[in-house]
């Protein structure tokens, strides 16, 4: 959600803060969410690791960055080619946004699947799990809209979310790596 808000204020400048803006924003991040649960179901099905799991917090990190370096050169050139609030911040929005979201979306089916020992708890696990999901949504808009942007530049908010992205990449690669010892210790 911090991303989606951010997105808003890198639009602006160039299109405006309408009713097309944002409703570009948000189907571009509906439509990426969709295919990364899509995706990430999928791939839970294949040897489910936290080590695998991990890699797509880096994988979303790395593709943010060049919304950081390159996100002002690539609104100029979208802004010169599409005037038009309506498809230019959605081309903008798919071009900075589409891949990294989508690549957060795989995380939330990922980690239902890596959380489920037993079927008859995939619900309540996965209810537990948009429970805590739909709450830091919650907080990263607030953070983010009443303090973040007034406190930081964008890009400084974007770097830490990449910075954050990291962590929790090394995170999963120390705790996959934890249980694999245990279970190889009882083997």
């Amino acid at each position: 959600m911090s991303i989606e808000l951010l997105g808003g204020r890198v639009l602006a400048p160039y299109f405006g803060s309408s009713i097309y803006v944002w409703g570009s924003i948000i189907t571009v991040f509906m439509i990426a969410l969709s295919f990364g649960y899509l995706i990430g179901g999928h791939l839970s099905l294949q040897a489910p690791r936290l080590s695998k799991y991990g890699l797509f917090f880096v994988a979303a990190a790395i593709t943010a960055v060049p919304t950081i370096l390159f996100g002002d050169a690539l609104m100029d050139w979208v802004f010169l080619r599409f005037e038009d609030p309506r498809y230019g911040s959605l081309l903008a929005a798919m071009l900075l946004f589409f891949i990294p979201t989508a690549i957060l979306g795989m995380i939330a089916p990922y980690s239902v699947r890596l959380l489920v020992e037993e079927t008859h708890h995939s619900g309540r696990v996965a209810g537990g799990l948009y429970f805590i999901s739909t709450l830091g949504s919650a907080l990263g808009t607030l953070l983010t809209s009443f303090y973040f942007v007034l406190l930081f530049e964008i890009n400084e908010i974007l770097v830490t979310m990449v910075i954050a992205l990291v962590c929790c990449f090394l995170i999963a690669l120390v705790v996959d790596r934890k249980v694999e010892f245990k279970v190889e210790s009882k083997v």
